[in-house]
């Protein structure tokens, strides 16, 4: 499917601030023809970006960030992928990084998005235009009620019901996005470790509490938070999440309408059938309800 958002750029050229996982290679992908440039960060890119121009640069290298963006002509900047929030006690920063270093510790007090919006503010102050995964592949958009897929998650409603409130109760206190129920059983919830570590987790505890191939049980919840920088930090599935379900004897997969972003669709449901998975999708929680 032709994605004519990616053939209309509104930019010069797009720089993207990559992480871990597959979001970044995807989007560097869907705008391949016009050669963005990409900043790996040290330590936590795990995709090979053979083919794109790039530089690779340390989480605290603020201004070294900066001046190759703008040496390679970005005017506009996506961060893709997962970082884990740094020590920074260890960060090897440079003068930009230290400079930024006190409003980054008070804001990290308050919780991880805090501490995003700081580091968002950051590259807006020095002159780009900061844009989110869905603006730069139009297929991204976040999930709606009719991206439901896989096997039917009609025997496990009060475990979606449930692991939704929780995840999104962790999202008030700025906490983590996830949470896993097995049998109305809080199995685990997502904090610094990020959603993988988690699954690895449940993965471990006896297959009578978290379910098994032959009988999958329980659910895992991503919910954004309510004060989510939504340009940086939705809640993202693919097909490594598919699979951190399956290997942990989970059912399937609950996202909140608008609150998400899910990779390679089409990958995603053949693996959902092949592992008797499923992806469903609940509208957004009223305000004052979980």
């Amino acid at each position: 499917m032709t994605d004519t958002k990616a053939q209309t750029a509104d930019w010069s050229r797009l720089g993207i601030l990559a992480g871990g996982g597959d979001l970044p290679l995807e989007l560097a992908q869907a705008r391949k023809d016009e050669n963005p440039f990409l900043v790996l960060l040290k330590g936590f890119v795990d995709r090979d970006f053979s083919g794109f121009e790039t530089c690779t640069h340390a989480v605290g290298q603020i201004g070294a960030i900066i001046k190759s963006l703008k040496a390679a002509g970005c005017d506009t900047l996506c961060f893709a992928g997962y970082v884990t929030r740094p020590d920074f006690s260890a960060l090897k920063m440079d003068a930009k990084g230290l400079a930024l270093l006190p409003k980054a510790l008070a804001a990290g007090r308050k919780g991880d998005d805090a501490l995003i919006r700081v580091v968002v503010e950051a590259f807006e102050t020095a002159g780009f235009r900061v844009v989110g995964a869905d603006a730069v592949k139009t297929a991204l958009t976040p999930a709606g009620r009719d991206d439901a897929m896989g096997v039917d998650p009609s025997a496990h409603a009060d475990d979606i019901a449930k692991a939704a409130g929780i995840a999104r109760r962790m999202g008030e206190l700025d906490i983590g996005q996830a949470a896993v129920v097995a049998d109305g059983l809080v199995l685990a919830v997502e904090a610094q470790e990020g959603t993988q570590a988690m699954l690895e987790r449940v993965a471990g505890l006896p297959a009578e509490v978290r379910g098994s191939e032959q009988d999958r049980r329980g659910v895992l919840a991503k919910m954004p938070k309510p004060i989510q920088e939504r340009r940086v930090d939705l809640p993202t599935v693919g097909l490594d999440t598919v699979e951190a379900c399956a290997r942990a004897g989970l059912a399937g997969i609950v996202l909140e309408a608008g609150g998400a972003i899910i990779l390679e669709r089409d990958v995603l449901q053949d693996a959902l059938l092949e592992h008797g998975l499923f992806i469903t999708i609940v509208d957004p929680a009223e305000p004052g309800h979980g």
